[in-house]
């Protein structure tokens, strides 16, 4: 019923069990680490109550491995749950209390198009109605200085109004408050007094940088999930007791790192990109046990595809993110959340992505999923619209009697009708399933091509880490049409994400705006705030690694005088001295080579916010290497599959993977079946498994695997 492989991480043995629970739109995947064994299992995902499925995987996965809940020293979790109601609107009653005249902000945005062309373009409507959006008397300068007091009986009659409106959660979002924040603290204090139980989300303490759109709009949302979260949170907490675990309960961030329950409850909007971010670290780990350095990683699951760059082993990351986009693939279309995240494309073609005819007549695949209620046609849970699952069943890719396991019963007949009944070529259902197939191989392959150009970055050289319960379907084919000639599937490719979770360290990212010019620089006042800053990150992290080895990374957003923009470099993590000026000016030079090709301006440099992220010590990849070759794997069988290239019905090998061995090789056209996942190996490439477990692919014509 689930999958018992070698565990990846050396570090795991000897310490206890450790399970990773990764909740998503269409699967919830669980991982039991037990000494060097690997025990993992994929549920539906249970929408009325995300911890059913997960407590139930965790149930299951104990049983198996004849251990109970006291054996465990770790459970870590990514969840979908703020991104849900973020996008379907299903959060809190919310009000925002806001510098007076400032109501309006969440509604203007920025007054960008992300349209230009589209005089009927609509943009998301703010999380908070403008009659619970309320301005008081206050205001502080861009340095801090107070030039108007707060009005304490406004915030107290604002607070009325809300009490009597049901208001159940309130963000405070002052002008520049990210320098001063005395006026939000003081605020919340009458809030308190004024509204027992209300919660509050101070936008000093969940987005503290300049730019008010920004951080107005990362603070109404963590407001608008936190009670949501919360809640969800601590009855997790408290069912985990219940069963036995006294073990801690971690989250992951959407930065790639770990935090405790206390710290996600209270700035949840951190979670947003939890689960994609697990698998970032997974493919990163991946790529240093393996010695990669240049890396594309495609995690394809049941409702999303997301691609991430690596590079010398870990994923790019970013500041802001957008979620819930009007238009999916519209940057601006969303609501930005400037929080720390690692960098990837998201796009609608998983699994569960649906097939469907457009008003000129083509076939188009997603972005909309069929999840896991009611799922693919083939899940006979009354879903009547072919998926890419459906055509992956109908080419013959997947063995109906090895899905999730043999927990989910398929029905490749409902495949093929869902097919036949969209209309298309005479209603052939293979034909429809191919094009289905590379419709979505090519939709993500687009994707990754545009995120390579804005990222300065090319694709042809580097090695693909594929995983996903549905990326080892589509891995082959992705590459060859990126020119990628090697391919890596990690054991658990089916669980990543939750792996990945097991491989993450405990770390937490603190951002604090304060503009200054290089050549001008207080370097008194810097050092104290960046020494506050890094304060505040051990204590948080030391709260949920006690006695660990930590480490620390500065970095500072810096630009030229005039630039709208600014750009990351790395700066010394210690007290600056005036010979460091020469350092930072030097950092902020190559970072802007790095960038823009080259050029460096003769304007003054302005800096404007200061990053610090402390880690713990986590995953520490071992020694790579190849196995030898110990001879050819024997397959298990064959199965009639359609190759997309050709169009044509041939025979593919069917090998089973857990009786597999490293160092044996296998040649394509061949089906490397486990119970998460399948691969396909195109009648191009030839593979071997590696001394860890993992399969190697590579195109014939760029040498051997290796």
């Amino acid at each position: 019923m689930t999958s018992i492989t070698e565990a990846a991480s050396p570090a795991a043995a000897g310490i206890g069990a450790k399970i990773g629970a990764d909740i998503g739109g269409t699967f919830t995947d669980v991982v039991l680490e037990v000494g060097d064994r690997r025990h993992s299992t994929k549920l539906l995902t249970t929408y009325d109550a995300p911890e059913r499925a997960l407590l139930d995987g965790v149930s299951l996965l104990l049983e198996e491995a004849g251990i109970g809940p006291a054996d465990v020293s770790l459970v870590v979790h990514g969840t979908t749950l703020a991104t849900n109601a973020l996008i379907e609107r299903r959060g809190v009653k919310l009000a925002l209390l806001t510098t007076d005249g400032f109501r309006d902000v969440l509604a203007l945005g920025t007054e960008s198009r992300f349209d230009q062309y589209d005089i009927g373009m609509e943009k998301p409507d703010p999380l908070v109605p403008r009659k619970w959006r309320l301005g008081v008397a206050e205001r502080m300068d861009a340095l801090g200085n107070v030039l108007l007091p707060l009005d304490e009986e406004a915030v107290r009659a604002a607070a009325a109004q809300f009490r009597a409106e049901g208001v159940e959660s309130v963000a405070v979002a002052f002008l520049h408050s990210y320098v001063n924040p005395a006026h939000e603290l003081r605020a919340a204090e009458i809030l308190r007094d004024e509204m027992p139980g209300v919660a509050l989300s101070l936008s000093s303490e969940v987005s503290p940088e300049m730019r008010e759109y920004e951080r107005f709009s990362t603070t109404t949302a963590n407001a608008y999930v936190q009670p949501l979260v919360d809640a969800y949170l601590r009855r997790l907490q408290t069912r985990l007791t219940e069963m036995g675990f006294a073990c801690p309960l971690y989250l992951m961030l959407s930065s790639g790192g770990l935090t405790t329950v206390d710290i996600a409850a209270r700035f949840p909007v951190r979670l947003v990109e939890s689960g994609p971010a697990g698998g970032a670290i997974f493919a990163a780990s991946v790529a240093s046990e393996c010695g990669e350095d240049r890396v594309l990683a495609l995690d394809v699951g049941g409702t999303t595809a997301k691609i991430c760059l690596i590079n010398d082993g870990a994923p790019q990351t970013s500041q802001v993110f957008e979620v819930g986009r009007a238009h999916r693939f519209r940057k601006g279309s969303g609501l930005p959340l400037r929080i720390p995240v690692v960098e990837m494309v998201e796009i609608g073609a998983g699994g569960g992505s649906i097939a469907a005819v457009d008003s000129a007549g083509r076939l188009t695949v997603g972005p909309h999923s069929a999840g896991s209620e009611p799922g693919p046609a083939a899940y006979g849970r009354g879903g009547e619209r072919p998926t890419v699952t459906d055509a992956d069943i109908t080419l013959g890719r997947i063995d109906p009697s090895r899905f999730a396991g043999g927990k989910v019963t398929l029905h490749p007949e409902k495949s093929n009708a869902a097919l036949a009944g969209l209309g298309l070529w005479d209603g052939k259902a293979e034909t429809l399933a191919v094009g289905v197939s590379e419709i979505v191989d090519e939709t993500m392959a687009s994707a990754a091509r545009v995120h390579a150009v804005e990222q300065g970055m090319t694709l042809d050289e580097r090695t693909l880490i594929a995983f996903g319960g549905a990326a080892p379907l589509h891995a082959v084919s992705f590459a060859e049409k990126l020119g990628i000639g090697r391919v890596i599937i990690p054991s658990g490719a089916g669980v990543g994400s939750a792996v990945g979770f097991l491989r993450a360290p405990v770390s937490y990212e603190i951002a604090r705006s304060l503009t200054m010019r290089l050549d001008q620089a207080d370097l008194t006042r810097l050092n104290a705030l960046l020494d506050e800053m890094a304060a505040e990150a051990r204590g948080l992290v030391s709260a949920g690694a006690t006695g660990a080895d930590q480490s620390e990374r500065r970095v500072c957003f810096a630009r030229y005088q005039g630039q709208g923009y600014e750009i990351p470099f790395a700066i010394p993590a210690r007290r600056l001295g005036e010979a460091d000026i020469a350092v930072l000016q030097a950092g902020f030079e190559q970072a802007y080579r790095a960038q823009y090709g080259g050029m460096v301006l003769d304007l003054p440099i302005e800096m404007l916010t200061w990053r610090v992220n402390v880690s713990a010590s986590g995953f520490r990849a071992g020694a790579s290497g190849t196995a030898a070759a110990t001879g050819t794997a024997t397959p298990v069988g064959s199965r009639r599959v359609v190759d997309p290239t050709s169009g044509q019905a041939m025979d593919f090998a069917l090998y089973a993977r857990e009786t597999m061995q490293p160092g044996e090789r296998f040649s394509g056209p061949a089906l490397i079946a486990e119970r998460e996942t399948t691969t396909v190996v195109s009648p191009r490439f030839d593979g071997q498994m590696d001394e860890r477990g993992y399969l190697v692919l590579t195109r014939r014509e760029t040498g051997d695997a290796r």
